[in-house]
């Protein structure tokens, strides 16, 4: 009889972030990190459920290297990847394109897919590829399952997907909008309705993923009618480092005017924009901190944070318009879970959408799902806190597994 564990991969240009879980149960065996792949000294942090937490520090050159040390790790707690009770192994895809619509058992012609992809996906894909041929070379016995960021966002209909350019162009280059965070948006609206008591085909959600990355989507009955992320994570809302939207014109007048190369706008427009540019800093934490203060820092801090907010508005009420009815708001991720201030100005003056949030529930925190909404608002205002691995192995569980299992 197959295991019921799944062990999660999350594989960056210089990172792998794992978690073995066990849907039979809900619990989490391990967890860990390993970061700066390739760099003069890594770190690989390793947590075992029960035990103490292992750190080493030492030089990891590549993905098959960390992955090797994530294996070792595991070993050394009973939990290898030849364990009888280890099902399958989920990783995140982040481009799946229009093609990966569900999660997906790998073989050669999903990787063929996934590489094609890489022109539209190229900080990320090659990334996921790297860690899939590893996995499938230490653990050749077992399931390998992709799940992807766009496939959430692959229901939403042609008129939301397609920008208005010559469509010849646009298909021969794939050209369109596909979404990201797509795991995360699925969960919360899911999560979303059981807070409300209802099934999540009743309700419609506006989900705000909001953290260093951040997107919004207007979930109608469970599907996803919208999303602010298009082509790339750059669209959309303001982020860290990351623009969201703009005039597309601003690139040619940068290349025409400051003679800046089309590589050199791109790193602008996703390193160096967002609160960071606005600012100076990325975190939101240091944003708020610094606005309590007085002086140019705080007037930065103050101008980001309104900017910030601003365009978190329009994507609200531009959703309220796409859903027609909206049920709730949800926020999730590091700022959305976190920074009340921000949850309180999102809302604040959108009471005739029948938007508003409670002062104290808000100020409070706490560690699942919960309502920050006064009980006589129309629309239910929720914090709730999101879990793309447990999303990621479930989706992989209810597919090699006895499809009973792993959805919360």
């Amino acid at each position: 009889m197959r295991g019921t564990r799944v062990l999660v991969l999350n594989t960056g240009s210089s990172s792998v972030k794992y978690q073995l879980l066990d849907m039979a149960d809900g619990s989490r065996p391990a967890a860990g990190l390993v970061e700066r792949i390739g760099e003069r000294t890594s770190y690989l942090r390793h947590a075992p459920a029960g035990g103490p937490r292992r750190e080493r520090e030492e030089p990891v050159p590549d993905h098959q290297a960390a992955l090797k040390a994530v294996a070792d790790e595991l070993a050394r707690d009973g939990l290898g990847l030849d364990s009888p009770e280890l099902a399958a192994i989920g990783h995140r895809v982040v481009h799946g394109g229009r093609r990966f619509t569900e999660p997906t058992v790998i073989d050669d012609a999903v990787l063929a897919e996934i590489e094609r992809l890489v022109p539209v996906a190229p900080l990320h894909n090659p990334a996921n590829l790297a860690g899939i041929r590893t996995a499938m070379a230490l653990a050749p016995h077992l399931p390998q399952v992709a799940v992807f960021d766009t496939a959430f966002h692959t229901t939403m209909p042609e008129y939301a997907a397609r920008y208005a350019i010559d469509t010849a162009v646009a298909d021969a280059h794939r050209v369109r909008r596909y979404g990201f965070h797509g795991t995360s948006h699925a969960y919360v609206s899911r999560r979303t309705a059981e807070l409300l008591g209802r099934d999540p085909s009743e309700v419609n959600v506006i989900v705000l993923h909001l953290g260093n990355g951040s997107s919004a989507s207007a979930v109608r009955g469970g599907r996803c009618v919208d999303t602010s992320m298009g082509l790339t994570p750059l669209e959309g809302l303001v982020m860290g480092t990351r623009s969201g939207d703009i005039d597309p014109a601003v690139v040619f007048h940068l290349a025409r005017v400051a003679g800046m190369s089309v590589d050199e706008i791109d790193v602008l427009l996703n390193k160096r924009s967002g609160l960071l540019g606005l600012c100076g800093d990325n975190d939101m934490r240091e944003v708020l901190r610094r606005m309590a203060g007085e002086g140019p820092d705080a007037e930065s801090a103050r101008l980001a944070f309104d900017v910030y907010v601003h365009r978190l508005k329009k994507y609200i009420g531009a959703y309220c318009a796409v859903l027609g009815r909206v049920d709730a708001v949800a926020f999730t991720a590091g700022v959305g879970e976190n920074a009340a201030p921000v949850r309180q100005a999102a809302v604040d003056g959108l009471e005739g959408l029948g938007l508003a949030v409670d002062a104290e529930l808000n100020a409070a925190r706490g560690g699942g799902p919960r309502l920050v909404s006064p009980p006589t608002a129309r629309v239910a205002v929720a914090v709730v806190p999101t879990d793309e691995e447990l999303e990621i192995a479930g989706q992989t569980y209810a597919l090699v597994g006895d499809g009973t299992a792993g959805r919360k």
